[in-house]
């Protein structure tokens, strides 16, 4: 979640209000995990991608079920 409001209001900074990436370059230390030390950066957009990943596939599977449910209640409610 943190990437994530850290990167749009970065990009909505930059874009639609004209900030410098000087006045607003902490958030890209936040978005980027660089204040966690060159040691625990790369480990901070691993757990990053990895959890995407996790959504993408769990999202996926959702949308797959919510579509065979439909089916089956479609078939019951056929005469």
């Amino acid at each position: 979640m943190v990437t994530m409001l850290t990167g749009v209001v970065y990009r909505l900074g930059k874009s639609w209000f004209g900030l410098s990436r000087d006045q607003i370059h902490f958030l890209m230390i936040i978005h980027e995990g660089e204040y966690l030390g060159p040691t625990l950066e790369p480990i901070y957009v691993l757990l990053n991608g990895l959890g995407l990943l996790w959504m993408l596939v769990t999202g996926g599977i959702m949308l797959i079920q919510s579509f065979k449910g439909k089916k089956k209640r479609d078939k019951i409610t056929d005469p």
